[in-house]
């Protein structure tokens, strides 16, 4: 079921205890519900279903988040993007994500989401994924805008934060969300890690030329 955004923000409002500076930004959770809460796009081919497959699943009403799975890769955009993977997001290895998406929130609107992504690296032992080597990273993607043009809706990343190697790594993707998200420019503006990085944060397509 859609969040609502204005009974859910209003109810953050009322239940907070401690004062916050107008127009704060402020997140909303939602959960990825595969089977219950995904339209899925029939396969046009036997092959096509074995490699995984495309939806369309409910996030916040009015921003819904589009998922894309591949020869084990996921890939996500957020909000009603005109070509929703216009942009990947996601890894060169073997990867999946959290159900759980943190969406920030502004006068009303979300402009960004904190989305945690797992990273099956690959053993230099045995030459296979190995949970001792899985790594864990925070995507911070712009929100596709419905108030926007068509070309200009769209869903992009705007960095990422190893949630490994920085303890406070949520709190890390909140002030990048905050401070980056608004006004990014998909495919001008270069995503960056922010933090510390270690040696289990992949290779994010995000941040390949």
């Amino acid at each position: 079921m859609h969040r609502t955004l204005a009974a859910i923000v209003g109810l953050a409002g009322i239940v907070g205890a401690c004062p916050v500076a107008a127009n704060a930004a402020e997140s909303v959770y939602t959960k990825l519900d595969f089977d219950t809460g995904c339209t899925w796009k029939k396969p046009e081919s036997e092959e096509e279903a074995q490699m995984g497959g495309e939806a369309v699943c409910e996030g916040l009403e009015g921003y819904p988040v589009y998922f894309a799975e591949s020869d084990l890769r996921q890939y996500t955009a957020y909000g009603p993007a005109t070509d929703p993977f216009a942009f990947p997001t996601g890894f060169g290895q073997w990867n999946s994500v959290n159900e759980t998406i943190e969406w920030r929130i502004e006068d009303g609107k979300p402009f960004a989401t904190i989305h945690r992504w797992f990273i099956d690296n690959i053993s230099p032992d045995t030459g296979a994924s190995d949970e001792a080597f899985r790594g864990q990273v925070l995507i911070i993607s712009t929100v596709a805008d419905p108030d926007a043009p068509p070309a200009e809706r769209v869903s992009c990343t705007v960095g990422l934060v190893d949630a490994l190697e920085n303890r406070d790594a949520n709190v890390l993707a909140r002030e990048v969300a905050d401070d980056y998200a608004n006004g990014f420019r998909c495919g001008v503006d270069k995503p960056a890690f922010y933090g510390k990085r270690g040696i289990r944060s992949g290779s994010p397509y995000a941040l390949q030329d």
